[in-house]
């Protein structure tokens, strides 16, 4: 402490020092917690984006299933249809006779 100084001025300076200390304290623990925000979000974003994508690509694969399977089917119904004729005419041709 000086002595050249009055006991007063010394406190009034030790409390405005205390007080900037602490406004800037609480402007660093800011700045850290808007930082922190920032991390957090673009990681859920990510996050979500996966999520979203994944999603995206399962019900595009199950068109392409769909679709195959469609495919199939029409051409096993067609080919299903041919013999069914080729039994009837053969019949016919039977019951001729």
């Amino acid at each position: 402490m000086d002595d050249d100084k009055p006991v007063l001025d010394q406190v009034a300076d030790a409390v405005s020092s205390a007080a900037t200390a602490t406004t800037e304290v609480a402007k660093t623990a800011v700045k850290k917690g808007k930082k922190a925000a920032k991390k957090v979000k673009k990681v859920a974003k990510k996050a979500v984006k996966k999520v979203t994508s994944k999603k995206k690509k399962a019900k595009k694969t199950a068109k392409k299933a769909a679709k195959k399977s469609a495919k199939k089917s029409a051409k096993k119904a067609g080919k299903k249809a041919a013999k069914k004729t080729a039994k009837k005419k053969k019949k016919a041709k039977k019951s001729k006779r």
